[in-house]
């Protein structure tokens, strides 16, 4: 098995350790491989070890990997980084998922630049929830009325919300913020938008985010491992 074959056995194993901690199914929470920075060949590696979804931050690197790894059966690509207006159509024709929704303004050009020959784009909305100064994302406050606006729209797919809080001192403080986005996402579930996914938890971070309900964690430098930024 390859070294990325080997970092995501572990990465698993560490997953279901944090589902089983918390008291839920260890396929409750899916990994998300964010591929930035590294090519198409890690990708690969990645794929022949079973990974299918796989996570990037800068949509022309993305776009480029895309074409080349090519159609893969069930593979899933998700744009995760800040998301800018002009570069919302080749998201809107190349990746699967959009996870940094922040804008309504965003998501109208995401939907109506997304082909209607392709399925409709799987969207999380970005929440900053701790008023972190450079973090992108729609505050508290802001949510339930750019969800509603989202949810509407065609060719979209409102799925949930993803979060990158600053960081936490503590696994105690760090799950205590995640709880703060798992009760946004359950009210917005009690307006009937029926969303299933909370994006959150990272390398770093992960244990508190399962422990306080994410369904997906976003794990770079855990699989690929550490990044040169050369590219």
């Amino acid at each position: 098995m390859t070294t990325i074959g080997d970092n995501l056995q572990s990465q698993r194993a560490r997953l279901w350790r944090a589902c089983e901690q918390a008291g839920r199914p260890p396929d409750a929470v899916r990994l998300l491989a964010v591929s930035k920075t590294f090519g198409p060949d890690a990708v690969r590696d990645a794929l022949a070890a079973g990974q299918l979804a796989f996570g990037e931050n800068y949509v022309q690197e993305g776009v480029d990997k895309i074409a080349a790894v090519g159609a893969v059966p069930g593979i899933e690509w998700h744009c995760i980084g800040p998301l800018q207006s002009n570069k919302t159509r080749p998201v809107a024709e190349h990746f699967d998922w959009v996870q940094s929704v922040d804008r309504l303004k965003i998501a109208q050009r995401l939907s109506e630049q997304r082909p209607t020959h392709l399925a409709p784009l799987q969207v999380c909305i970005q929440v900053n929830v701790d008023g972190g100064a450079n973090k992108s994302g729609v505050t508290p406050a802001e949510l339930p009325a750019l969800a509603s606006a989202v949810a509407a729209l065609p060719r979209l797919k409102l799925r949930g919300l993803m979060a990158i809080p600053e960081p936490a001192p503590d696994a105690a403080s760090a799950r205590a913020v995640f709880a703060q986005v798992r009760v946004l996402f359950e009210a917005l579930n009690t307006q009937g938008l029926g969303l299933d996914t909370l994006s959150m938890g990272m390398s770093d971070d992960l244990e508190p985010a399962v422990a306080a309900g994410s369904t997906m964690v976003r794990v770079g430098r855990g699989v690929f491992g550490a990044r040169s930024y050369a590219i």
